[in-house]
């Protein structure tokens, strides 16, 4: 059987200011026609330049392919022209993004963008074309294909956007299909649907499949064979049952062992304070309608929350996106203001307190964000960043900066951080800046949204230990919002299940993985990508020692 694609000492050379010289060194790699083979590493792993590569998408001259090979059917791309490579692009080798907000025209309709893969590459009639396009919308599962046609991005949730890509990709029945993080900003039931659908267009099409992700739960429940890479070189391939049944490298050793179990943690005891109640919380969003009196949207986000937290607790809020499990948070610190409901903190209920008499209170509750890029002035030194709190409730200049340098060094972080700014850091870093800023104020409660969903595994391990370490050490609360039930087994203590801005479920950690109550909590455990590879016997046999 010819090989689809086969790399040969690829070199894809970074600029001379760079940290390394090569993002992708001396790579040697090769899909075979219906294979799905999983490029695996960390952020700078070399990974998604590997699929630029391939495409000739990488951004010339700053960084260009400076030897080796990759040849496809004969032909090698590396040596090929702008103009070949427009040819081959989308009608033989098609690539799956991660952002599919981002990667599709924002001002085009779903069927617009379509049409245009067809224009480009093929000759027939519009009433074809449009043809065509149904079907392919059918295929990848959209409800309303009709409708989706004339929905514009914005207009589509995360998960029927990655669909839409999908059919543009598979429009033109592409040899290679090359899928870059596909699933990665999807919830866990959207991501398990979008997997399946990948697989199955894979066999129906005999198409072959470069997977670049940093999941290993998709890499057990997808690939026929393994490349794990770390900083530009291969250091093991294989086939899914070798590289993760018996990992040979000892960074493949760690990534696998850093994967969090999804057996629950041991319980701990629960206290008997209740440091505080949130008693039906509602909070509505509305859209449309306009200056005409059309029909607007409305959306329920909170709707009739009750949920309570004991000291020392940390309380996980699991559910997909739109199942109102942020705004629940953001009610709670009072970045939003719910409609109804109280939300106590102690005695005092926050939910109707104007600005002025809610500053008392605001110190108790602090808020890790998800983002570590957008959540930091980019602009302000790390030390003032942190130290900006506690001089906004009396502590002299001295007071916070030795405030802050403890809290840099409670947090992993070297006391050079203080004159530095949030760009010369890692994203995991930028996360730990952001935990010390909201411990600045000795908080009684901690408020994390998603706080490592945006970071690689190995990384997310360190941040997960950490906040664990802090809630020991300074007794705190935390509420913990998050659609990774795998992160929730190893940090909660209990878990909320939110649906559709309800609570549909809640209760300690261990029961609600082993006995859950509800159909929905159930489907969300089952869609854990890996759940049967990643059981704790073969975890703790492909761990290290």
């Amino acid at each position: 059987m010819s090989r689809l694609l086969d790399i040969s000492d690829l070199h894809v050379a970074l600029p001379a200011e760079s940290q390394r010289p090569y993002a992708v060194e001396g790579m040697n790699l090769h899909l075979d026609p219906n294979e799905i083979l999983c490029v695996v590493g960390e952020s700078g792993s070399g990974k998604s330049l590997t699929a630029r590569a391939v495409m000739g998408l990488l951004p010339k001259p700053h960084v260009q392919i400076s030897k080796g090979s990759v040849v496809f059917e004969g032909e090698d791309l590396a040596q090929a022209s702008d103009e070949r490579l427009r040819e081959i692009r989308g009608s033989e080798i098609s690539m799956i993004f991660q952002e599919p907000m981002t990667a599709l025209n924002p001002v085009m309709t779903i069927g617009t963008q379509i049409d245009e893969v067809f224009r480009f590459h093929q000759r027939m009639s519009g009433k074809e074309r449009r043809s065509r396009a149904l079907k392919l919308l059918q295929d990848v599962q959209l409800p309303d294909p009709e409708q989706t046609l004339k929905a514009y991005p914005h207009e589509l949730s995360g998960g029927q956007r990655q669909r839409a890509m999908i059919a543009m990709a598979l429009a033109l029945d592409p040899k290679i299909l090359i899928a870059d993080e596909p699933t990665t900003a999807l919830d866990v039931t959207t991501q398990a649907q979008v997997l399946k659908l990948i697989k199955e267009m894979q066999a129906a099409h005999g198409t072959g499949v470069l997977f670049i992700t940093h999941d290993f739960g998709v890499v057990a429940d997808i690939a026929d064979r393994v490349c794990v890479m770390q900083n530009g070189l291969v250091v093991e391939t294989g086939t899914t049952e070798q590289v993760l049944g018996s990992p040979s490298h000892p960074y493949t050793q760690a990534l696998i062992a850093a994967v969090p179990d999804l057996v629950p943690r041991p319980a701990r005891p629960r206290s008997t304070e209740i440091v505080m109640r949130v008693k039906n919380l509602e909070k509505t969003y509305r859209s449309g309608g306009g200056l005409f009196g059309g029909k607007g949207r409305v959306v329920h986000a909170a709707n009739d929350v009750s949920v309570d937290l004991a000291r020392g607790e940390t309380l996980g809020i699991v559910g997909e996106s739109g199942s109102g499990k942020s705004t629940v948070a953001r009610c709670i610190v009072r970045l939003n203001d719910a409609e109804a409901g109280q939300i106590l903190l102690g005695d005092v209920d926050l939910r109707p307190l104007g600005r002025a008499a809610m500053r008392p209170h605001r110190s108790k509750i602090q808020m890790v964000f998800q983002d570590p890029f957008a959540s930091l002035n980019p602009r302000t030194r790390i030390g003032k960043i942190i130290a900006q709190g506690p001089m906004m409730y009396g502590a002299s200049a001295k007071e916070a900066k030795d405030r802050t340098l403890e809290l840099l060094e409670i947090v992993g972080l070297d006391a050079r951080a203080y004159e530095r700014f949030p760009h010369e850091f890692s994203g995991g870093q930028r996360q730990r800046i952001g935990i010390a800023r909201a411990l600045a104020l000795e908080p009684e409660i901690l408020v994390a949204d998603e706080p490592v969903s945006a970071l690689d595994v190995s990384i997310q391990a360190q941040i997960l230990t950490l906040l664990d370490e802090i809630r020991d050490r300074m007794n705190l609360s935390m509420i913990f919002i998050t659609h990774d039930l795998r992160v929730a087994a190893q940090v909660c203590d209990r878990i909320a299940v939110m649906q559709r801005g309800k609570v549909i479920e809640v209760g300690p950690t261990s029961t609600m993985f082993a006995n859950p109550t509800e159909t929905y909590t159930r489907e969300l455990l089952a869609a854990v990508p890996g759940k049967d590879w990643f059981s704790e016997k073969k975890i703790a046999a492909a761990k290290p020692g």
